[in-house]
Formats: C-alpha cells, sequence, structure tokens
C-alpha cells in the first residue's frame, strides 16, 4: 500500500480539521520508542488500525525487540502526554505523522519519523511547501574552496526565479556555511537536528540556530525528544531526515566516510537527486564527491547558474551596480567601489582571486610589496569579507553581493 494513502488509511483521527489528541500522545510515545526502527511501528499501527490502538488492544509480540514491547505501555502514554505539554509551553510544536502539517515529503519515504520537533515562528505549511527544499551537506573539515563554493552555490540559488529553502545539518563547517550564506541572501533555511528541540550543537552556533527560529519561514527541526545528547548514534537519523525532505542534495565536499556520504546515499534511496562539487584528486576533503560522481550517484556541479538550471528554479539573474555580479570583473568593481583610495587592496585582492591559495610570501614577491603590507592588506580584505585564510596562511577569494 503507497506510505501516503496509508497514513490517511490508518489513522482516522480527524475531527473537523484537527488532529485528534490522544493519537498525537500515541505517535509521540510510538517515536520514543520506535525511533529508530519506525517501519516496526508503521506495522503495528497498519495492523492496529492507529497509534492509540496499539496501546489500547492486545500488547503485540515483537520477535526479537522485547525491550520494546515493554515500553508499549500506559506509562509511556503519560510521559508522551507531559512531554508534547512541555514542548508546547516552551514553544516549540510537535507533528505526529498523521497531522495534517506534517511534511508531504517524509511521508513519501518507507520509514518516516513518527513524529517531528519544530521550532520556527511560521507555520508548518509555510516553512515546507511554500519553497522547493535544497539540502546542502558537506565535511566539517572544510577547506577554503569548499567554502567559497558553498557561498557561491548558495548564492546562485538565491538568484534563481524560484527561491528555495536550503536545509542542512547546522554543523560547523559547510552546514553553517550553507544556512548562514541563506540568510544573508534572503533564502529560507531549515536546520535539522541531532538532539531535542530544547538544545544546540554545536553551542558555537546558538547564535545562528535562534536567528532562524526569528526569521520567517525558516526552522529547526528534529525527531528527537526534548533533553536529547548529540550522539554518534542520532546524526543517522538526522541525515534521513535532510535527504528525504529535499528534492535534491548538493554535497560540497566529503571525504570517503562520513555523514555527507550517508546523507548523499538516503538520497539515492529515496529518489533524489544529488550533486557533487568536484575536487582535486588528491584532496582527501573532496575525495566523497569525486567518488558519488565517478559511480554515477551524483551529478557533476560546474556553475551555480547550471546548477539552479538543472533544480528547475530557472537561470540565475544577475545584475551590475551595487548587487553582486560574479567573475572577475564583477569582483574588481566590488573592491574599487570598497577601497578607492587603496590601490594595493584592490591589486591584492585581484591577485588572491586569480591565485587560489596563494601565500602571503607569495604575494609579497609577486606585487612586489613588503611582506608587513601584505600581511596589513590581507587582514583589511578578510575582515571585509573578499577573502578568506586557512591555518597554513593560504588565501582565497570570496565573492561577495
Amino acid at each position: 500500500m503507497d506510505l501516503r494513502l496509508r497514513c490517511f488509511f490508518v489513522f482516522p483521527p480527524y475531527l473537523g480539521g484537527m488532529i485528534n489528541d490522544d493519537e498525537n500522545v500515541a505517535l509521540c510515545a510510538l517515536n520514543k520508542i520506535f525511533g529508530y526502527h519506525p517501519r516496526l511501528a508503521l506495522s503495528l499501527m497498519e495492523a492496529a488500525g492507529s497509534a492509540a490502538a496499539v496501546f489500547s488492544g492486545e500488547k503485540p509480540c515483537l520477535p526479537g525487540y522485547p525491550e520494546l514491547a515493554a515500553q508499549l505501555n500506559a506509562s509511556t502514554l503519560d510521559w508522551a502526554a507531559a512531554e508534547i505539554k512541555s514542548v508546547t509551553e516552551k514553544g516549540f510544536r510537535f507533528l505526529g505523522l498523521s497531522d495534517p502539517e506534517y511534511p508531504d515529503a517524509l511521508r513519501e519515504i518507507p520509514d518516516p519519523p513518527l513524529g517531528l520537533y519544530m521550532n520556527g515562528s511560521s507555520s508548518p505549511a509555510e516553512i515546507f511547501q511554500l519553497h522547493p527544499l535544497v539540502g546542502v551537506v558537506g565535511t566539517r573539515d572544510i577547506s577554503p574552496y569548499g567554502k567559497d563554493w558553498c557561498r557561491k552555490l548558495v548564492q546562485g540559488l538565491a538568484d534563481a526565479p524560484v527561491k528555495p529553502c536550503i536545509v542542512s545539518g547546522l554543523a560547523l563547517g559547510a552546514d553553517g556555511i550553507a544556512h548562514r550564506t541563506a540568510l544573508e541572501c534572503g533564502l529560507p533555511t531549515i536546520g535539522v537536528m541531532a538532539t531535542g528541540i530544547d538544545s544546540v550543537y554545536p553551542w558555537q552556533h546558538e547564535p545562528l540556530a535562534m536567528e532562524m527560529v526569528r526569521t520567517p519561514r525558516c526552522a529547526l527541526v528534529t525527531d528527537y525528544p526534548m533533553g536529547n545528547a548529540p550522539l554518534a548514534l542520532n546524526f543517522i537519523r538526522r541525515n534521513r531526515i535532510i535527504a528525504a525532505l529535499v528534492r535534491a542534495v548538493i554535497v560540497v565536499e566529503s571525504k570517503t566516510k562520513g555523514g555527507s556520504l550517508m546523507t548523499a546515499k538516503y538520497a539515492c534511496g529515496y529518489d533524489r537527486e544529488v550533486y557533487a562539487l568536484p575536487g582535486r584528486a588528491d584532496d582527501i576533503r573532496s575525495a566523497g564527491c569525486n567518488s558519488l560522481i565517478r559511480e554515477n550517484m551524483a551529478l557533476i556541479i560546474t556553475t551555480p547558474e547550471d546548477l539552479a538550471a538543472r533544480l528547475g528554479l530557472g537561470a540565475p539573474v544577475r545584475w551590475a551596480g551595487t548587487s553582486w555580479v560574479s567573475g572577475p570583473e564583477g569582483f574588481r568593481s566590488s573592491l574599487e567601489r570598497r577601497y578607492p583610495a587603496v590601490p594595493e587592496a584592490v591589486r591584492l585582492g585581484m591577485a588572491v582571486y586569480r591565485h587560489r591559495g596563494i601565500t602571503p610570501e607569495e604575494l609579497s614577491s609577486l606585487l612586489d610589496l613588503p611582506y608587513p603590507r601584505i600581511l596589513e592588506l590581507a587582514g583589511l580584505l578578510e575582515a571585509d569579507g573578499f577573502l578568506t585564510t586557512d591555518l597554513l596562511r593560504r588565501c582565497c577569494a570570496l565573492e561577495r553581493r
């Protein structure tokens, strides 16, 4: 039976457009018990007729899962009722699988979360239905190349006629850059977390997370009950939700093992599109992306414009003047507007633009400027967001709006 149809067949709790409280409590309880085994819960609900009926009838026999069967009791329902009350009091939302506002994209997969916690200032419909959802993921150990391209890709999607919502995992590295760039470009963004909705991990992203919560059409979501810590195992469920929510996953940088590759594989299994940014053959941070492309699991990313068009968002529209214009001409004009009285800053910026990964020593030789002056100019451009440096002091240009 098709899952989307099955959800409405199994759950008959709609009364005047409202979901029955008992059904929502039962789904919250089942989510706690079967969070790692949602298919098992779905089979129980199909046999019983609803989530509430799983608890009201004869206790089912679950060969191989006696510890889960033991939790199908009134105590777990009491916990779920208290959980939903606390969630509501804290200003969050719990969407059970049979809630009309539960994301349709999650209903399409064979192992949907039984419930979804949400923290945001907009309604679920505004968050999940107004924009195409596109996932952007990558390694935490992101390189300057990856940072630059992550920004370029999200900016390119922001310039498309159809504006997407950027979905990522709120982690350090590529995730944080994708969320931040989306906010700067006026795109909505969703952070899928591996913790309870009442905490943020990593702690460094708490200001970013709070800005997302306050911004219309943005949200934090998770399927973990409140109080859950960010254990390593939790990220598997998070990656599955990212892959299921979106129409396409973009992998910016990834090693041969890690969450980004897992998200891409989930996306392939859910019949979502996967795109990967190619990297140097000897760069371990691009090895995962290169393998996805080599094994025909992902389409290659060539330009932000091409990506937007292939995603069906239309060709990005660029404007002259004060808006962002890609390419060396646009970068030079931005530098000249910012530093009309400092031509050396323009020269340095363009040198970095043309020579990705160049060091201050190399810049000093190339531009015939004293080393201290190079450090001064590079610090100025980095503070203004025109370039970035890594731990080895290699410089890379950042195209800006």
